[in-house]
C-alpha cells in the first residue's frame, strides 16, 4: 500500500549523467535511428485484438516480437478493448478482476493509485513497452479510456523489460490510429456523482492513407468511496502514424492528464473493522483525512514515438522512446494508531509531497528471422536506457493535529505544515540494459526460448536539508529460458525459468537507499486452443522467490527483509460456448510465505471468478446483451487476525439501437456487500456498490 512513510527525489537529464559505454552506445543508436528508422506500432489494433481459430490472441508485447500467446512458454493474460468497454473499467486495477494470478481491490477504492498483486508480489507498470515510474507517492496513472488493451506478465519479467519486481508487470497499450475512419462520443452518469464525457476519433488524413491520426479526449468527475473525497480528471491523447516508405513508419504518441482530487485514504485500524469494540464497527465510508487541507493535484505529460524500419528480408530495427513528466502537490492525512488508554481516539499522520518527476525511456531492438528446412529462428538484440529524476519537498509527520474520534471524526483541529518541517530531497536513477533473446521453432512442434540481460544501474539520493548523499551502483545478469511442445489438437505443454532485478529509487525512514529486489521463478503449464474453437484454456503451476523484499511494519514503515516465496496454481479460460454465449473463468491458488515461513499478509490462498454474457442476435431482442459475474476472494491473514473471505456479484446490460447507438448500465458489487478486503498494519474496506449508466454514439 502507499505506506505513509516512504520517499522522494530529483531530476537529472541524461546529458548530465556520466557516460558509460552502454549509455554512449544508446545515444549513438538514437541519432542513427532518427535518420533511418520507423515503427508500425508496438501492438496494432489488429495485433492486440486479432483472433484466429488456431492462434487465439497475437501480441507483440510478450516477447517483443509478434507471436501467438498460445505458443509462448510464459503465463500472459490479455484484456482487450471490447472487454474493457463491456465491463466499463474505470481504473487500471479493475481490468484483471476476471483473470487468474492477479489480486486487486485489496486496498479498497483508491482514487489516486492503481494497486495490484501478481502471484503474491508487487508488479511494475509499463505503457507501450516502456516503464511507468511510481516512486514514492508520485503515481503515474494510465487512463483506461485511452487504452486499446492491457497485458499482465506473471512472474519475473526483467529479461526484456528491464527492472521489474518478482510478481511481473502490467503493460497498458495505448489506442492507435486506424486505417478506417471511426469515432465515438460517450456520455456516462452514475452514483457518487459520477459524470464523464469521452470522445475518440481516428482515421486517415491523406487520400492514400499513408498518414493516420487518432484523438482521444475525456473529462470526468466522481466522489470517492469515503466521505468528503472526490476526483476530477481531464485527459487528452493525440497520436499520429506516418508511413514514410514501404519499409519505414513512425507513430507519435502524446498524452496530457490532469487530476484534482481530495485523496481517498482507505486506512482503517484493526480496531473497529475486524476487531469488535464497545461502539460497534467503523462505517466503511468514514474518512480520517482533512477535507479542507488534503489535496492531490497531479499533472502528467508524455511525448514519444515508436519507430519500425525493415532493413531487408531478414532484419528489422525497432525503437521506442518516451519522455514523461509528473508534477505533484499532495497533502494526505491518514489514521496512524489508537491513542493509548482511549477507546475512541486515534493519532493521525500526514504525507506531504510537493515536487516533480521526469523520466526518459529508450528501447532499441534489432530483430532477425530466418528459416531452415525444419526450423524458424528469431534473434533479438536489444539495448535500453532509463533515466529517472525526482526533486521535491517532503514531510512524513506522525502526530498530525489533535487525536481524532475513530467513530465520529471532527475535522479542522490541526496546524498546517510549516517550512521548517520540510526536507528537500533529490533522487536520480540511471539504468542501462543490454539483452539478447533467441526463439527457435523446430518442425512446428518445438519452441525453444533463451534470453540473457545485463543491467547497470546507478542511484543517487541527495538530501539538501542535511547536505548528505547516498549512492548505489548495481550490476546484474539475468537469465530466462523456456521450452514448449506444440501438440496435436492445440494442446501445448511448456516449462520455463525466469529472473527479475529491480533497483530501488527510494529510501527508508532514515534516508538509506533500499537494496535491489531480486527474484527467480520456475513455471510449468499447458495452453490449449483447439482448432475451430474461438477460445483458450491455460493451466500453470509456479514456484517464485524474491530476495530483499519490502514489507509494511508497525507505524506503516517500509522495511527490507529477507526472502519471500510464493507457490501456486492458476487456471484460466476465455471462450465462446456458442456463437452468442461467452464464458470467462479463472481460479488461483497462492501459497505465499514471508521470511520465517509465515503466511504472507494480504494474499488469499484462493480466488475464483466467472463471467458469462449472452448476445441476442435475432428476433425482438436483437441488439441486447446481458452479462454477469461472480468474484470470490478467500480469507487472508495479518498477525493473529484472519480476514474473512467474500463474494461479490457484478452485472451489465447493453442495447444497440438505431445502427450507431448503444445504451449500457454496469453495476459492480450488486448487493452492496460490506466487507474488509485485507489487512496489513491497517485494514481496508472493499469498494461499495458502483452503478454507471452510459450512452454512446459511434460513427
Amino acid at each position: 500500500m502507499h505506506s505513509p512513510l516512504h520517499h522522494s527525489a530529483h531530476h537529472l537529464s541524461p546529458l548530465d549523467a556520466p557516460l558509460s559505454p552502454l549509455t554512449a552506445a544508446i545515444r549513438c543508436s538514437l541519432t542513427l535511428s532518427l535518420l533511418c528508422a520507423s515503427p508500425l506500432a508496438l501492438a496494432q489494433d489488429e495485433q492486440t485484438a486479432g483472433t484466429q481459430a488456431d492462434t487465439m490472441v497475437v501480441t507483440a508485447t510478450a516477447l517483443k516480437v509478434n507471436a501467438p500467446t498460445i505458443e509462448t512458454p510464459r503465463a500472459v493474460s490479455t484484456v482487450g478493448r471490447e472487454e474493457l468497454d463491456e465491463r466499463n473499467v474505470q481504473s487500471l486495477d479493475e481490468a484483471f478482476r476476471y483473470r487468474s494470478g492477479v489480486l486487486s481491490g485489496h486496498y479498497g477504492a483508491d482514487n489516486d493509485t492503481d494497486w495490484f498483486k501478481v502471484r503474491g508480489f508487487d508488479q511494475a507498470t509499463y505503457q507501450d513497452g516502456l516503464r511507468i515510474y511510481r516512486t514514492g507517492y508520485y503515481q503515474w496513472l494510465p487512463e483506461p479510456y485511452g487504452l486499446q488493451s492491457v497485458d499482465v506478465f506473471k512472474g519475473p519479467a526483467s529479461i526484456l523489460y528491464g527492472e521489474a519486481p518478482a510478481g511481473g508487470l502490467i503493460n497498458a497499450v495505448s489506442k492507435r490510429p486506424t486505417a478506417e475512419r471511426r469515432g465515438e462520443i460517450n456520455l456516462q452518469v452514475g452514483n457518487r456523482h459520477h459524470r464523464q464525457l469521452g470522445i475518440d476519433t481516428s482515421g486517415p488524413l491523406t487520400e492514400n492513407g499513408d498518414v493516420r491520426y487518432r484523438m482521444v479526449g475525456m473529462a470526468k468527475q466522481r466522489d470517492g468511496d469515503l466521505d468528503n473525497t472526490e476526483n476530477e480528471r481531464y485527459y487528452f491523447a493525440p497520436s499520429l502514424e506516418v508511413d514514410v516508405s514501404d519499409d519505414t513508419s513512425i507513430t507519435f504518441l502524446a498524452s496530457v492528464q490532469k487530476d484534482d482530487a481530495i485523496p481517498t485514504n482507505p486506512f482503517k485500524l484493526t480496531y473497529g473493522t475486524v476487531e469488535d469494540t464497545p461502539f460497534g464497527k467503523v462505517d466503511p465510508q468514514t474518512s480520517y483525512g482533512e477535507p479542507d487541507y488534503d489535496t492531490n493535484e497531479r499533472t502528467q505529460v508524455s511525448l514519444g514515438y515508436e519507430l519500425r524500419h525493415r532493413l531487408n528480408d531478414t532484419w528489422r530495427f525497432e525503437q521506442n522512446l518516451r519522455y514523461s513528466q509528473l508534477d505533484l502537490k499532495l497533502r494526505s492525512t491518514y489514521i496512524l494508531a489508537r491513542q493509548s488508554g482511549s477507546d475512541r481516539k486515534a493519532y493521525r499522520g500526514l504525507v506531504y509531497r510537493d515536487g516533480d518527476i521526469e523520466s526518459w525511456m529508450l528501447d532499441n531492438r534489432l530483430i532477425g528471422t530466418w528459416y531452415g528446412d525444419r526450423t524458424e529462428n528469431t534473434l533479438m538484440i536489444g539495448l535500453g536506457y532509463q533515466d529517472l529524476g525526482l526533486e521535491g519537498q517532503e514531510a512524513d509527520i506522525s502526530g498530525f493535529g489533535d487525536p481524532i474520534d475513530i467513530f465520529d471524526p471532527q475535522y479542522g483541529n490541526y496546524m498546517p505544515v510549516s517550512g521548517d518541517q520540510l526536507a528537500e530531497r533529490e533522487i536520480d536513477k540511471r539504468q542501462t540494459g543490454l539483452y539478447l533473446q533467441d526463439q527457435l521453432r523446430i518442425d512446428d512442434r518445438w519452441v525453444l526460448l533463451g534470453s540473457v540481460r545485463y543491467d547497470q544501474a546507478k542511484t543517487d539520493n541527495f538530501n539538501r536539508t542535511d547536505d548528505t548523499t547516498q549512492r548505489a551502483d548495481d550490476d546484474q545478469i539475468s537469465w530466462s529460458g523456456g521450452v514448449m511442445y506444440l501438440g496435436d489438437h492445440g494442446i501445448n505443454p511448456y516449462l520455463s525459468y525466469t529472473e527479475s532485478f529491480e533497483p530501488q529509487a527510494s529510501a527508508d525512514s532514515n534516508g538509506r537507499l533500499y537494496e535491489p529486489l531480486e527474484g527467480e521463478q520456475w513455471e510449468a503449464g499447458v495452453k490449449v486452443a483447439p482448432r475451430g474453437w474461438d477460445g483458450y484454456f491455460t493451466a500453470a503451476v509456479f514456484d517464485l522467490e524474491q530476495r530483499n523484499s519490502l514489507v509494511t511494519t508497525g507505524g506503516g514503515r517500509q522495511e527490507q527483509v529477507g526472502e519471500q516465496r510464493s507457490r501456486g496454481l492458476e487456471l484460466e479460460s476465455v471462450g465462446y460456448l456458442t456463437d452468442q454465449l461467452q464464458l470467462t473463468t479463472a481460479y488461483t491458488y497462492t501459497d505465499a510465505e514471508s521470511e520465517g515461513d509465515e503466511r504472507k499478509t494480504l494474499i488469499p490462498r484462493h480466488q475464483a471468478s466467472a463471467w458469462l454474457d449472452y448476445d441476442f442476435q435475432e428476433g425482438a431482442m436483437a441488439g441486447l446483451k446481458l452479462g454477469g459475474g461472480v468474484r470470490y476472494v478467500g480469507e487472508s491473514v495479518y498477525d493473529q487476525i484472519t480476514v474473512p473471505d467474500y463474494t461479490l456479484v457484478d452485472a451489465m446490460a447493453s442495447y444497440d439501437f438505431a445502427d450507431s447507438w448503444r445504451a449500457q448500465v454496469n453495476v459492480n458489487n450488486l448487493t452492496d456487500k460490506e466487507y474488509v478486503a485485507s489487512c496489513n498494519y491497517w485494514c481496508y474496506y472493499g469498494e461499495s456498490r458502483s452503478v454507471i449508466g452510459s450512452l454512446s454514439y459511434r460513427f
